[in-house]
């Protein structure tokens, strides 16, 4: 058995079309797209021509709601500062204890310069309490952030309704659509969304290159400033190549949505019922019922994660322990604190996150594979005795968060 990849939460495999669909601009139209001789011209097609693309996956209005960036957290820091600066009046953000560091750190460094940054807290399933929101929306805010789905659970936020709210209140919304464009049917054109960041590296596309979807009509201000280039939205030369990979990526990923919504599911589906079968004490974290189609994420009580992971590499399985932004650190994710997960189960969290790629025998090696490392792992811990937790030595020592 080859190498099984599980961590397309992480990132993913880029696509053989894209690959081919990108390869003539780095070696036959490499000329720059703001150029007006020939060398200039199939380049600025190309990149009108994947504009249109990634408007099509997003059921956008117009394919001049699209902003070609870096990546999703260029796109993400763009949205959130624009905001500010747009309504310098307003000193007020809301947003969610389990949004990606690409948005709560840029919260952090505006709250250092005297904003309010209202935090939503989520329940033991991570969703959030609506009404809360509803209280804290005022004409004092200037932009809420929520993310589409969360990328260590696949937890669906209801963020067209979150912006309907906001709309009622005046209140921009901006949406971290990375871990849900590609997996669930997304139409801009009819939702209050006003801006919506996406990379082009989670759905079978090439790494960086993103997007800033800005719905017409919306207050903007550039976060790179200098060029003309994307209608004077943001300035430098574009990644015409990752551009083209980005188009050819979303035109792809619009065609296998019903393979994504049924093949992938069912699949996720397998391998969650396996584990819970095979495996005690396992606990799937997020809501089970309302999460992406490609990814699950469960708890191995009293053993540790990256142990695991670590096992699971020898075997030729890659999988995550939550946030790959984030894995650097042995503590447990700040998803998992939020939600309350025990701290003896959140430490053996681990993401398995699929895509249109993974195959059945892949599932099945990995159900067979996996319990034996929990049972071993188990077999060291003074607190697991006879396939079963030593809930009096857990007394001793209960482990906590700090």
């Amino acid at each position: 058995m080859k190498a099984i990849y599980l961590d397309n939460n992480a990132t993913t495999r880029v696509d053989p079309m894209v690959v081919e669909a990108m390869m003539p601009f780095f070696t036959e139209h490499y000329g720059n797209p703001s150029s007006i001789h020939g060398f200039g011209e199939p380049v600025r097609r190309a990149l009108q021509r994947a504009r249109e693309q990634v408007a099509s996956l997003l059921g956008a209005a117009h394919d001049s709601e699209i902003i070609f960036t870096s990546c999703a957290t260029e796109a993400n820091s763009t949205a959130l500062l624009s905001a500010v600066e747009a309504l310098p009046d307003r000193k007020e953000i809301i947003t969610t204890v389990v949004e990606h560091p690409a948005i709560l750190e840029v919260c952090e460094h505006l709250e250092r310069k005297g904003y309010t940054i209202h935090r939503l807290p989520v329940n033991g399933k991570g969703q959030l309490d609506l009404e809360q929101y509803q209280s804290l929306l005022s004409d004092k805010v200037a932009l809420v952030s929520v993310m589409w789905a969360n990328n260590e659970t696949g937890t669906i936020f209801p963020v067209q309704s979150m912006a309907s709210m906001a709309k009622e209140k005046g209140v921009l919304f901006h949406c971290d659509g990375v871990q849900a464009i590609g997996k669930i049917p997304v139409h801009l054109a009819s939702s209050d969304i006003d801006l919506l960041s996406f990379s082009a590296h989670k759905l079978h596309g090439p790494k960086g290159v993103g997007v800033l979807y800005v719905k017409r009509g919306t207050r903007f201000r550039p976060l790179l400033r200098g060029g003309h280039q994307e209608r004077g939205r943001r300035a430098g030369t574009e990644n015409a190549a990752g551009i083209v990979g980005l188009g050819m990526a979303c035109e792809l990923a619009e065609l296998h949505l019903p393979m994504m919504n049924k093949h992938t599911l069912e699949l996720r589906d397998e391998l969650q019922a396996g584990l819970l079968a095979a495996i005690p004490c396992s606990i799937v974290t997020g809501d089970p019922d309302n999460r992406t189609p490609n990814t699950l994420n469960i708890a191995f009580e009293y053993i540790e994660g990256e142990a695991i992971l670590l096992m699971l590499n020898q075997l030729g399985i890659a999988a995550s322990s939550g946030s790959a932004c984030t894995s650097g650190s042995l503590e447990p994710s700040h998803v998992m604190r939020a939600m309350g997960i025990p701290y003896t189960a959140a430490h053996g969290s681990v993401r398995f996150s699929l895509s249109r790629f993974t195959r059945q025998k892949e599932i099945d090696y990995v159900l067979e594979k996996l319990p034996p490392v929990i049972e071993r792992l188990r077999s060291l811990s003074p607190y697991w005795v006879q396939n079963k937790p030593q809930l009096e030595k857990l007394g001793e020592f209960a482990p906590a968060y700090g």
